[in-house]
């Protein structure tokens, strides 16, 4: 697996010196992230570069940049630990507490109103506590990014990134939860032991089958949302990536073959949102008998790799096997999207110059796209669950607001606003609603 290393690098202040330094990491077969001047002075800049770099890369670049007689290696970075040191979120009071009268107010002995207020009337809750701005995101560590069973410990700064991302973005508090339990039905009794803390219950990171499971008897037991992003988050923006995919291709999407490579819980969840959207015929194909006929379940048709590009217009893979796409069976006009990261089944310039009509991998297609407005949107509505309306619509918000981009900036505020208006709008019309 690829991840960020970041050399610090000083060159001399003259033209040429960096151009010389990006040819040596260019001809080491890297890929150049991000580049920043960190200072300047006495004739010498001093840079951070970026660099995806795997355990099997050629270390000695690090040489090779030092014998430039322009440029001096320094060392590496540690500005993502940096960013990581002390963890990446907060609680805080969302009110000054700097009298007396506050402190008795908003603890003892004025509290006691307000718990018996919500003991005589426990929709009180909704109004006088953060219930409906809580989410819980529970992993257990089994199926963390493209790393794997690295176990809940580690999968905790990926909780912490998800929770500071929903609070910067739409305001939501995520409260991270870790999990040992691996058998699903102690998963769920704890779970449901727990929810009443939250107004939604996020999963994350949970492997298949066992995620299947749970969520599903999650979903029976709590009359809360609860999505498992790594199925209907990611189902949700690669929904809005293929309207916009297929628009760019000029084909229509419900009425096109699509074919399913890979199903896991991110090729299952997409296959079943497609289904729900109106697609009519997906083919799926996996190593395990198990997920096919899960798929086959659905109403999709199992098929070989090959028979599936063979018959497919639009062609998503998340197998997470690099190359496993092969130029040769890419036919012209096929619609190709590579979604595993950090290296697709088969790169969309390749696949485009085998005749693809559109290709695209999953560096953008990010699950940032979609979680953030979809809890709050359900949160809003204060919605006893997720629905497919819910979903769809947030899907179409993120293609409409993408523009003639395949999907928008995760970043804009403007994006996460959209979808947390079209899903709230969902939940009141599909019934999902209770508030």
């Amino acid at each position: 697996m690829k991840i960020p290393e970041i050399l610090v690098v000083e060159t001399i202040h003259k033209p040429g010196s960096l151009a010389r330094v990006l040819q040596v990491i260019g001809e080491a077969g890297l890929t150049i992230e991000h580049l920043s001047a960190l200072k300047r002075d006495s004739g010498r800049t001093l840079w951070e570069i970026t660099v995806e770099m795997d355990e099997e890369a050629d270390r000695s670049l690090y040489d090779r940049i030092g014998q430039l007689p322009v440029a001096r290696f320094v060392g590496k970075s540690d500005r993502v630990f940096n960013r990581h040191r002390g963890g990446k979120i907060r609680v805080s009071s969302a009110q000054p507490i700097n009298s007396m009268q506050t402190l008795r107010d908003v603890y003892t002995p004025g509290v006691a109103r307000v718990c018996l207020a919500i003991r005589d009337d426990p929709q009180a809750a909704h109004e006088f506590t953060a219930l409906d701005r809580t989410v819980a995101i529970i992993t257990n560590g089994t199926a963390v990014l493209g790393l794997g069973n690295i176990g809940p410990l580690a999968g905790l700064p990926v909780m912490e990134g998800k929770a500071a991302l929903f609070a910067d973005l739409v305001g939501i508090n995520g409260v991270p939860i870790l999990m040992r339990d691996t058998d699903p039905q102690r998963v769920v009794d704890i779970i449901a032991g727990i929810e009443m803390s939250f107004g939604a219950i996020q999963l994350e990171d949970f492997a298949a089958p066992e995620c299947f499971a749970i969520e599903e008897a999650l979903r029976g037991r709590l009359a809360k949302p609860v999505l498992h992003d790594d199925q209907h988050g990611t189902a949700v923006v690669t929904l809005a990536a293929l309207i916009n995919g297929a628009r760019n291709a000029r084909r229509d999407l419900r009425a096109s073959v699509v074919g399913q490579i890979g199903l896991g819980a991110a090729g299952h969840g997409i296959a079943r949102l497609l289904f729900a959207y109106g697609v009519r015929e997906i083919l799926g194909t996996d190593l395990s008998r198990d997920a096919v006929a899960r798929f086959e379940a659905l109403g999709g048709r199992g098929a070989t790799l090959e028979g599936v590009m063979q018959r497919a217009d639009i062609v998503v893979a998340t197998t997470g096997v690099k190359g496993l796409i092969k130029p040769e069976w890419v036919r012209r006009g096929q619609v190709i999207f590579a979604l595993s990261n950090p290296e697709p089944e088969i790169e969309p310039v390749v696949a485009r110059e085998r005749g693809a009509a559109f290709a695209a991998d999953g560096k953008g297609i990010n699950n940032l796209l979609a979680y953030p407005g979809l809890f709050k949107g359900a949160l809003d509505a204060r919605a006893l669950r997720f629905t497919d309306a819910m979903l769809m619509a947030g899907a179409e918000a993120i293609a409409a607001y993408a523009g003639d981009e395949l999907v928008p900036d995760p970043l804009d505020r403007g994006l996460h606003e959209k979808v947390t208006e079209a899903v709230h709008a969902a939940a009141i019309a599909s019934g999902a609603a209770s508030g």
